[in-house]
């Protein structure tokens, strides 16, 4: 598996999503500002990838801060982080991510050079956790699967390219392949930016897992014609009901999974899910730039005058959900009892 970031002499590395599959190129970030543009322009993406992300460029603000007290530290290391909470709205993962390192820093020693490697070690296990999550995440998810041979649909890329490691979704499908399960992947291409036939259908091809693309609207017609087996998703946020925001999309393919009785699984670590948030009803949905749906590789494909409606996600409620699979296990309803509960016991 690529890595998707990791450190090196100095520089938060991330593999630019946007070239794939046509080239592997990694971007040298220096400052917290670049780590900000790759998170914002998608560059790095997927909702636990993006809390490591912000937990590095959160180690690179910590480099800059000259600060002779810890006092004062602490309250430009605040400001840092309050603007790296604003890079993305919907994945909740990355105010996580901010919270846990001013956690740490206002729990630490009153010396801002052993704050600054605090921090910096941290961003590392938490890249570190992200891989060993996903792994235990895919154990448990595998073991949701009896059939000797399946086919899982996929929406959006939730593989190692969306985290540190080993994926969410495709964590479940690499598991099922690790255990003697013969899986094949249909991967909704993901309209507008096509992270599923551009990503997933490159990790899985990385693989050597079979692996089709099928355009976002034909998921009723291959669970009607038995093509289906289940589907697993990953998430950006999920509320404390249990209701799921994920890739534009995914309550499509939610709705039409319970129309032909196909399960409908959500991967997920614990750190997405909100407990703050109630409902998907007080879920952000980012509007990104209408451009991305009128353009493609540089060429309009809508006639000039005519506008675009861009949301980057959607809410799945929770009742079209089967199950929600975590490090800790899978999640069943009643969602607000169950996910409370794994993640007070965490």
């Amino acid at each position: 598996m690529v890595p998707t970031l990791y450190w090196q002499d100095g520089a938060v590395m991330i593999l630019d999503q946007r070239k794939l599959p046509a080239r592997k190129v990694f971007i040298p970030c220096r400052d917290m500002g670049r780590v900000i543009y790759c998170i914002k322009t998608l560059a790095v993406r997927g909702a636990p990838a993006i809390g490591v992300a912000a937990a590095m460029g959160l180690a690179l603000a910590a480099g800059s801060i000259r600060a002779r007290s810890a006092e004062s530290f602490r309250r430009r290391f605040a400001e840092k982080a309050e603007i790296m909470r604003a890079a993305r709205p919907t994945a909740v993962n990355l105010s996580w991510a901010c919270d846990r390192l001013l956690s740490l820093v206002s729990q630490g020693p009153d010396d801002p050079a052993a704050l600054r490697e605090m921090i910096r070690a941290e961003s590392g296990r938490m890249l570190e956790e992200d891989v060993a999550i996903n792994r235990a995440m895919g154990r448990h998810g595998a073991k949701l699967i009896r059939q000797k041979k399946v086919t899982i649909l996929t929406h959006c890329n939730a593989g190692s390219l969306a985290t540190g490691g080993y994926g969410t979704a495709l964590g479940v499908v690499r598991a099922a392949k690790e255990a003697g399960v013969k899986v094949s992947v249909i991967a909704d291409e993901t309209r507008p930016l096509l992270q599923g036939a551009r990503l997933t259908a490159w990790e899985m091809v990385e693989e050597g897992i079979p692996v089709k693309v099928a355009v976002d609207g034909a998921a009723g017609v291959l669970m009607a014609k038995g093509l289906i087996d289940l589907c697993v998703v990953g998430a950006d946020r999920i509320a404390a009901n249990g209701d799921t925001a994920n890739k534009i999309g995914t309550f499509n393919a939610a709705l039409q999974a319970k129309r032909h009785g196909v399960p409908f699984y959500v991967a997920a670590p614990l750190s997405t899910v909100d407990l703050t948030t109630p409902t998907g009803e007080e879920i952000p949905i980012e509007e990104r730039d209408p451009k991305e749906v009128l353009r493609m590789g540089g060429r309009e494909l809508a006639p000039a005058g005519a506008g675009a409606v861009n949301f980057a996600f959607d809410v799945t409620p929770n009742d079209l959900i089967t199950a929600i699979i975590t490090e800790a296990g899978v999640i069943k309803p009643p969602y607000a009892k169950n996910l409370a509960r794994a993640k007070r016991g965490r």
